[in-house]
């Protein structure tokens, strides 16, 4: 993601210009470039046309924190394809510990709320693509079935830059690869995938209530995670 630097709006036009690699953004004339200095071209006229609005959105000063689609192409560019072995890696290892695989025996009704929600996407990950998880009970790790971990990263190895930088956000902001899929396969919405994530304290926040500091941290996760998917749903 970009720095949450901020600098004056000085341009006054923003165009989409296609080229036969893909589309890139002017200001006034001028492409966009990374914050590494590399040309920021863009997979899709969705995707340029989502960024171009946001960067017609800032007013006097451009806020990179209220430019998240501009961010995550920047940082497949910049950062994905260099770190690619390292973001693959880091994908696998969440699916070593996907939250969805470790429950709890009590409360009860939270049990029940875990088995409900989160077996499903269990169940579909194995049926669509072959990637067959173990549950626990507790914290403790449970070894995952190689063949499981195999079936993933062939997932991943399909993945171009920009997707597998979609992914990684979504699985680090959920907790787990397998709702970080089913978003990009459509099997679930961001918001469904926020509650999955967040199954457990929102339990917690029902009972005990929630206080303004953690209710504002959930927020920011709630805009991560739908940005990300966004991001994902526009290349």
């Amino acid at each position: 993601r970009q720095k949450n630097h901020v600098s004056v709006r000085s341009y006054k036009e923003v165009d989409i210009v296609q080229q036969d690699d893909g589309y890139v953004i002017e200001l006034d004339g001028r492409p966009i470039c990374t914050p590494l200095g590399q040309p920021q071209v863009l997979v899709s006229k969705a995707l340029a046309e989502a960024i171009a609005n946001e960067w017609w959105a800032q007013v006097k000063i451009v806020v990179p924190a209220t430019m998240p689609l501009c961010g995550f192409a920047n940082t497949a560019i910049d950062r994905i394809g260099v770190n690619r072995q390292l973001i693959f890696e880091e994908v696998l290892n969440f699916a070593e510990t996907d939250l969805l695989c470790y429950r709890i025996d009590e409360p009860e009704d939270l049990a029940t709320q875990q088995k409900e929600q989160w077996q499903p996407l269990l169940n579909w990950a194995s049926d669509t693509m072959g990637v067959e998880l173990k549950v626990t009970i507790g914290v403790l790790p449970v070894k995952q079935p190689v063949k499981a971990i195999e079936a993933l990263a062939n997932k991943l190895l399909k993945l171009n830059d920009m997707e597998l930088a979609g992914i990684a956000s979504l699985t680090r902001a959920c907790g787990s690869a397998i709702l970080a899929f089913a978003i990009a396969e459509g099997r679930i919405d961001a918001r469904k995938a926020f509650e999955c994530s967040q199954l457990d304290q929102i339990y917690q926040n029902e009972r005990w209530g929630i206080d303004d500091e953690a209710k504002a941290r959930q927020k920011i996760l709630e805009n991560d995670i739908s940005a990300a998917a966004l991001f994902l749903s526009l290349l």
